[in-house]
């Protein structure tokens, strides 16, 4: 059997590609990339997008009735920033060949995936201080490490991400800290959302590690830095002397430091749970998706009169310089 020799061009790229990856570099969008890397980076950077547009709903329906204008600007102000990092990551996954509309697409037809944490209802006003403590506590310990992600594009647009979800994580403190300095039925309200979104929160970083299919290659990639059960072990480690100032307790009986090894021992992720809520059969997903097709579809006029202005702005522009 003869076999056909790849282009030259192809092996200069192949070996400047490992040659950045071993020397810990930058690989940018006009580079020569292997068509996995192409393909992983954009099934990752857009269920992030994705993950960061749906995330707007479970807050967004909160904006209306927070108990006081000052909470109402910040929680819009965080909403308006989730948005921007939606925007940011598409942006990003643009370079390595997809459009914005493909995405979308993928989205709202239920072929792409998005963070399974926001299928949970946000039933109180305490779920908005467990989403901000827990969940972008979880988002930073994930995203901090991928600012330094081998693709340019992704680890630039992660750094103004990272600092704006630190800002998200102490507003979350902050109410809850304020509900545990409150009556005893709002202390009872934020440790109740505290028990709700604990372990859903552990879930955010993924299976763990000998079940995670994509992370060793990711990992050979320099796109993820640390293994999931590492930077999950990161997370309590954090939380846990967090928890003791609030004064909520972390809904883990098992949950101790173990001697032998510095890091803490915890009770069993229900990893059913995880699968169920992935599959698309959580609590909210149904909901979460239909919100977001219906909201595509309402703005289509808005597209398309976008991109006819966009249009007969270039055309003037082409009559002028023909003119001239």
């Amino acid at each position: 059997m003869t076999m056909t020799a790849p282009p030259a061009d192809a092996l200069d790229g192949e070996a400047m590609f490992d040659a950045l990856i071993e020397a810990d570099g930058r690989i940018e969008p006009r580079d020569w990339m292997p068509e996995g890397y192409r393909r992983t980076l954009i099934r990752q950077i857009s269920q992030h997008a994705h993950s960061e547009i749906i995330g707007m709903q479970p807050e967004g329906a909160w904006i209306t009735r927070a108990p006081s204008l000052k909470r109402k600007s910040i929680l819009l102000a965080k909403v308006q920033d989730e948005a921007g990092h939606g925007l940011y990551l598409y942006s990003a996954a643009q370079t390595l060949g997809i459009t914005r509309d493909e995405m979308t697409q993928q989205l709202v037809d239920g072929k792409a995936r998005y963070s399974s944490i926001f299928n949970y209802p946000t039933p109180t006003w305490a779920d908005m201080g467990a989403i901000g403590w827990l969940v972008d506590g979880a988002a930073i310990c994930n995203q901090v490490p991928l600012c330094r992600a081998s693709y340019g594009p992704y680890g630039r647009a992660m750094v103004r991400i990272c600092k704006e979800e630190s800002f998200h994580q102490r507003q979350g403190f902050e109410i809850l800290l304020t509900l545990m300095q409150g009556t005893a039925e709002q202390r009872e309200m934020a440790q109740d959302a505290v028990n709700r979104w604990y372990w859903p929160s552990l879930m955010m970083f993924g299976p763990p590690d000998d079940d995670s299919p994509n992370s060793a290659q990711s990992t050979a990639w320099n796109i993820k830095r640390f293994s999931n059960d590492v930077l999950r072990q990161r997370f309590v480690s954090m939380l846990v002397p967090q928890a003791a100032v609030l004064g909520v307790t972390l809904p883990d009986p098992e949950l101790r430091v173990n001697e032998e090894t510095g890091e803490y021992d915890m009770g069993e992720i229900d990893w059913t749970e995880f699968h169920e809520v992935l599959a698309g059969r959580g609590p909210l997903n149904t909901m979460r998706r239909q919100h977001r097709r219906d909201a595509h579809e309402e703005g289509a006029w808005v597209r398309e009169a976008a991109a006819a202005y966009a249009a007969k702005k270039s055309a003037a522009r082409t009559e002028t310089t023909v003119a001239a």
